[in-house]
């Protein structure tokens, strides 16, 4: 289960189960016909070194849940618009930022 640290969101290692806040990093789709598409989100625990994956949200849809991992706080939010490599998040207030697919879970 997650928890709230400060801004972020501490997210449990699989093995060992240490929470910690982790960004994750983009994994480029291999290929000719894949040039800049991400198809994995990779993580790793500073702790036990475990590294895990987790595949980029391909069935997210406008009006989905969702949270944003980034790196100066946790966004929670509605997918306003879903583009192939981005998505508009309507946050807090209304506020509306563009931000990255890869960095996008649906919750």
């Amino acid at each position: 289960m997650s928890r709230t640290v400060g801004s972020h969101t501490a997210d449990p290692c699989p093995r060992c189960f240490v929470e910690a806040v982790r960004l994750g990093t983009p994994l480029p789709a291999t290929g000719p016909s894949t040039v800049g598409a991400v198809t994995a989100v990779a993580y790793a625990c500073d702790r036990c070194t475990h590294t895990w994956t987790r595949p980029v949200e391909d069935d997210l849809v406008v009006h989905d849940i969702v949270r944003v991992d980034l790196p100066e706080a946790t966004l929670y939010g509605e997918a306003w618009q879903v583009e192939e490599d981005r998505v508009l998040v309507r946050g807090p207030g209304g506020t509306l930022r563009w931000v990255e697919r890869w960095r996008v879970i649906i919750h």
